[in-house]
């Protein structure tokens, strides 16, 4: 639920926050200065209460928190971990620190967090939403459809609500369940009027309804809320040039066309558009843009397939003890396709186990510079630093050794 909503710690935290008998605490004063805005103060006061307070599970939640919504990913989790093992009952802490992981695109690990807050508190509606939408992405709908469900029952009419909403139907319309979508989305729209993604996706609803004023009204407010949203451009272009609306349509689609200029649904429906329009020139442009991207869309398949090829070789190789040629094989996977990090963690962690220590740690530290916030990629890079011997240490690993050490 991170992406509609920053954190929900601040909010947990406000209680914690307020002095007994109206005396200000230092946490009082972080507290203020957050609330003021002045986040940047906020969390240097924070960071003075925990240095002089380790066990106050309290700060750790506000300081994790304030450090979320700052995108200090690596030591917002610290401080959240911390605060779990402080406050290992409670449900909120173990909720944040799933939203933590879940704001830095780690769903792997946002799991067993919410998994414990449900588990410790089962009528915690947020914590069952934010599994349900981790399980989901996950790929296990049936099992979020049933946390969804809970969290819609269990946050009523209020705004969180439109999260879970939004998410069931996205669930429903992979079953084919067209009415409960629309229902589900309408729900959505009606809690959280600003939620453009649910709009966007109400039009859909509605157009396999036969509701074409009706789809047209969700797409224009979509496009309204977020203008920057390339799909549902695509989506209010295409249905203008689905009741005949050119001028209107080409506006839209070109809009989503500088967003997106690779979608393919886009460039078909652009160059419809403007062909219907008579503007002939620019259909062909298009045209030709569509074709270059098919070609290279064709070409990165061939690649990607190449270098996935090479890299389970170097996995079957590494599996029967053959450790350099392995190398090899993901060296040559790496080379084709320079930006797949699992490749190059791959690449690191066989360089590292044939004695290739300086080659290695500057792999896994390239593929952690890609991916700051991948934790297993963290925990890697902090255990090779620890074996590695020190004559082989890369000059970056020399100066980032006492904060690693911590």
């Amino acid at each position: 639920m991170n992406r509609n909503r920053a954190c929900g710690v601040p909010l947990l935290l406000i209680a914690a926050c307020v002095s007994v008998e109206g005396q200000s605490t230092p946490l009082d004063q972080a507290w203020a200065l957050a609330a003021k805005g002045e986040r940047a103060q906020a969390i240097n006061v924070a960071r003075s209460i925990a240095k002089r307070e380790p066990r106050n599970a309290d700060v750790h939640l506000f300081l994790g928190s304030l450090l979320v919504e700052e995108g200090q990913g690596p030591e917002a989790i610290d401080q959240l971990t911390e605060a779990v093992r402080l406050r290992p009952n409670s449900s909120e802490a173990w909720n944040a620190l799933g939203e933590a992981y879940n704001a830095f695109g780690d769903s792997k690990n946002a799991r067993e967090p919410f998994e414990q807050a449900v588990r410790l508190n089962p009528k915690f509606g947020v914590a069952q939403a934010n599994l349900g939408a981790v399980l989901l992405h996950q790929g296990e709908p049936a099992a979020a459809a049933t946390h969804l469900d809970t969290a819609i029952r269990l946050l009523g009419r209020s705004p969180d609500a439109g999260e879970p909403h939004y998410l069931r139907a996205r669930i429903c319309t992979v079953m084919g369940q067209t009415e409960d979508a629309a229902t589900h989305l309408e729900q959505a729209v009606a809690l959280r009027p600003d939620f453009a993604e649910a709009w966007s996706d109400l039009g859909q609803a509605r157009k396999a309804r036969l509701d074409t004023a009706g789809a047209l009204a969700a797409y224009e407010r979509a496009v309204k809320l977020n203008p920057d949203d390339a799909v549902a451009q695509y989506r209010l272009g295409a249905e203008y040039l689905h009741q005949d609306q050119l001028v209107s349509a080409i506006t839209h689609l070109q809009a989503a066309y500088q967003l997106a200029p690779d979608d393919q649904s886009t460039l078909n429906a652009l160059q419809t558009a403007l062909r219907q329009n008579g503007q002939m020139e620019e259909a062909a442009a298009v045209k030709q843009k569509l074709t270059e991207v098919l070609r290279n869309r064709d070409q990165k398949s061939q690649l990607a397939l190449k270098a996935l090829k090479l890299n389970n070789q170097g996995a079957d190789l590494e599996r029967t003890g053959k450790l350099q040629e392995a190398v090899e094989k993901y060296r040559e996977a790496l080379d084709l396709q320079p930006d797949h990090n699992g490749f190059r963690v791959n690449y690191a962690v066989a360089l590292l186990r044939t004695g290739h220590w300086t080659d290695g740690l500057n792999q896994l530290h390239e593929a952690l510079q890609r991916h700051p916030d991948d934790h297993d990629i963290q925990v890697a890079l902090k255990d090779a630093l620890s074996q590695a011997p020190p004559d082989t240490l890369p000059a970056w690993a020399m100066r980032a050794q006492p904060a690693t050490q911590h």
